[in-house]
């Protein structure tokens, strides 16, 4: 097994760097969008707390999986290199292909468009749209200038977010006149947990908290990866989580649930009631900021799992080309012209709609690879084993397996479910029609 596949990869990224990767990923539009779609089918403090617990405690039991991953098999690319490894070529690229076509840049078409709109509110007069379009390329042209840069703006961008969100949380935990909601247990909440509304609003907070894995797909520019990678998915996932947690927490104890419920932007809501009338623009500028790191690590993510693609497939080489220092120049162009059509064609939503069913049944199958990789490769050295083994991989997989279940039963998502299968096909015809590289991994991994 060769573990040295980006050995020529600069190793240029800290535990600081690949855990603000992670956090900067997981912090994002789901936090101060996605309450107001739960509250109406669970209507309890205790019942929200544990949507966003049971969460938390899936994508860490995830984490710890991918970390073993990470570790054992140290090359760029995610799921498209374990995925491969571990089960066949095809499936990794499966992995891949909805990744690179629009798996992280609709996300960063979804942090950027209302990084437009609430600027806008700022600064009177702007076009959303031309904002949203400059802080995507503002962001490309950083991470195109030097992967030093690149790395200090991330571990800025996330800081200054983080802080932000803290100064919400103080001002949260300080207001005098709150709303008469418990967090302690009733006795309706135990069936709102068992109930498919909780499912299916799990999907959207599993979304909140999607790139619990993302310092994985940048294992090959990673410093002492078998380290690193364990120590920034664990971290990252749990201070996230304490932040979730409590966000919702503060949005809860100080907004009425009727006002946010069916509401997009909660935490527009909810700053008014925080900061008075001057909230909504208070909370348009932290938002706003918070939204560049997460448009910056995605764009810095993606174009590495198009860069393995294109190593192993002759008709995507172009997209394995670096320049001198490093930096995936074609792959990270790529990704910011499909952002760019994506914000332009305004139907970004719809692709993230069904494009997260496919990236469910990825991460599935590559926390089901720790399993399976354990039985064929008992010998394989990995510097880190997956805490809690079998257990805690088996309930990530339970819980994701119960929520993409509740997705295909419900009308509403069976339809987008169904064509983020139809992706996935769709790929295995480019696979098949593609003249494939010999893969050095696999090809290490049967001398």
């Amino acid at each position: 097994m060769n573990v040295g596949a980006n050995s020529s990869a600069v190793k240029t990224i800290s535990l600081l760097t690949a855990t603000c990767i992670v956090v900067a990923n997981m912090v994002g539009t789901g936090i101060f969008t996605s309450l107001g779609f739960q509250v109406g089918d669970l209507p309890t403090g205790f019942s929200i707390m544990a949507l966003w617990f049971v969460g938390g405690v899936c994508a860490l039991c995830g984490a710890f999986a991918y970390a073993e991953l990470g570790a054992a098999l140290p090359r760029s690319g995610g799921e498209y290199h374990f995925l491969g490894v571990i089960y066949h070529p095809v499936v990794g690229f499966l992995a891949g292909w909805v990744s690179a076509t629009v798996g992280f840049a609709a996300p960063v078409a979804i942090a950027a468009m209302p990084f437009g709109t609430y600027l806008a509110n700022v600064w009177p007069g702007a076009n959303p749209l031309v904002l949203s379009l400059l802080v995507v390329w503002i962001c490309t042209l950083v991470l195109l200038r030097d992967v030093q840069l690149g790395s200090a703006f991330q571990d800025a961008s996330t800081m200054l977010k983080i802080a932000l969100i803290l100064v919400i949380l103080v001002a949260g935990f300080c207001v005098k006149a709150t709303q008469p909601i418990s967090f302690l247990p009733a006795k309706t909440d135990g069936a709102l947990i068992a109930s498919a509304p909780f499912a299916i609003s799990l999907y959207y907070v599993m979304y909140s908290y999607s790139g619990w894995n993302a310092s994985t797909y940048i294992v090959g520019e990673v410093r002492n990866p078998a380290r690193t990678i364990p120590w920034s998915v664990g971290l990252g996932t749990i201070f996230v989580m304490g932040l979730y947690l409590a966000v919702n927490a503060v949005f809860m104890r100080s907004t009425p649930i009727s006002e946010m419920a069916g509401k997009q932007q909660v935490a527009l809501v909810a700053g008014t009631h925080l900061f008075g009338d001057a909230g909504g623009k208070v909370m348009a500028v932290f938002i706003c900021i918070g939204l560049i790191s997460t448009v910056s690590s995605m764009m810095w993510i993606g174009p590495r799992v198009t860069m393995a693609m294109g190593e192993d497939l002759r008709a995507l080489h172009w997209l394995a080309r670096k320049n001198a220092r490093g930096i995936p120049i074609p792959a990270i162009l790529l990704q910011a012209v499909v952002a760019t059509y994506l914000l332009v064609a305004g139907s970004f939503e719809t692709v993230v709609s069904y494009v997260q069913f496919a990236l469910a049944l990825s991460s599935a199958l590559a926390v089901a690879g720790v399993i399976v990789l354990r039985w064929r490769q008992p010998d394989l050295p990995r510097p880190y084993r997956a805490w809690g083994y079998p257990v805690t991989p088996l309930i990530f997989l339970a819980v994701i397996g119960w929520m993409m279940w509740h997705m295909l039963e419900n009308p509403e998502t069976r339809k987008p479910s169904l064509l983020g299968l139809a992706t996935i096909a769709l790929g295995l015809i480019v696979y098949y029609l593609s003249p494939k590289n010999p893969s050095p991994v696999s090809a290490s991994a049967t001398a």
